[in-house]
C-alpha cells in the first residue's frame, strides 16, 4: 500500500481517540488519528508521527497521522504504522500466492452465521475465511496483540471455529505493522481471554498466520511471515 503527500510532524497531545495535535512546519494542526485504540505508549509528547493528505472534500481535517516513531533505549526508533484500515488491505493483497493460490478469487467481508469476517476466498474446491488484526504493540521486539481488550476478537476466532467445523478453511491473520520482530504472542497480561481462545481455536485447527511488514513513512507491504508463540 502506498500513501502519497506524507508530512513528519510532531506529537503535541490527543485530545480525543479521534484525534490529535501536532506541530508541523506551518504550525499546530489538528489531525485525524487513524486508529481508535488507545495506543499510549506509541503517541508520547515529541515523538515523530507521519500525516496523510488524503484527496478528498468535505474533511474536518486536513490530515491522516498513520505512523509514529518509537523510541527505544539504546536502539534506533521503530517506525510503527497505526493505520487501522491497513492491514485488512495489505492482507488481502498478499494472501493471493502466500497462503492461497495466486488465481484464488477474494471479496471483502463477508458474513458466516453472525460474523463478518474480512476475507473470503474460493481457490478451486477450496473456500475459506480469513480474520484480520492489526498488531501495533511491541515489547522488547515482541509483537503482541491486543493492546486493550478485545470481546469482538474473542467472537471472531469462535466464528472461524464454527467455519471450519462447517467446512470451510479459516485463518487469523495478525498483521505486525512494523518490522524486525522475534516473534509473534498473545499479549495475556491485558487479555487472558484472548490469549487462551486464540489457543483453543489453534488446537481446533483455525490456522494463526503473523505477518510482517515493511513499513516505511509513505509505504507499507508485507514482507513475510514471524515465528508465533502461543
Amino acid at each position: 500500500m502506498k500513501y502519497e503527500n506524507i508530512t513528519p510532524a510532531r506529537f503535541i497531545c490527543r485530545p480525543n481517540r479521534f484525534v490529535a495535535v501536532v506541530r508541523t512546519d506551518s504550525g499546530e494542526k489538528t489531525v485525524h488519528v487513524k486508529n481508535t485504540g488507545r495506543c499510549r505508549e506509541l503517541l508520547v509528547p515529541d515523538r515523530t508521527v507521519y500525516l496523510h493528505r488524503p484527496d478528498g472534500k468535505n474533511r474536518k481535517t486536513e490530515y491522516d497521522l498513520v505512523a509514529v516513531e518509537k523510541e527505544r533505549a539504546g536502539l534506533s526508533p521503530l517506525l510503527i504504522n497505526m493505520d487501522s484500515q491497513l492491514p485488512n488491505a495489505v492482507a488481502a493483497e498478499w494472501i493471493c500466492g502466500n497462503l492461497v493460490g495466486a488465481t484464488a478469487k477474494i471479496k471483502r467481508e463477508v458474513f458466516f452465521e453472525d460474523s463478518r469476517f474480512d476475507i473470503y476466498f474460493e481457490d478451486g474446491e477450496k473456500r475459506g475465511f480469513a480474520e484480520v488484526k492489526g498488531v501495533t504493540l511491541e515489547e522488547d521486539g515482541v509483537a503482541r496483540f491486543p493492546d486493550a481488550p478485545t470481546e469482538r476478537g474473542i467472537k471472531h476466532l469462535r466464528g472461524l471455529v464454527r467455519a471450519m467445523e462447517a467446512g470451510f478453511d479459516a485463518y487469523v491473520i495478525f498483521v505486525i505493522q512494523m518490522s524486525g520482530m522475534k516473534h509473534f504472542e498473545p499479549n495475556d497480561a491485558t487479555h487472558p481471554e484472548f490469549g487462551a481462545e486464540l489457543r483453543r481455536a489453534a488446537a481446533l485447527g483455525v490456522k494463526v498466520v503473523a505477518a510482517e511488514c515493511d513499513v516505511r513513512p509513505d509505504s507499507v507491504i508485507i514482507n513475510g511471515t514471524i515465528p508465533i508463540k502461543l
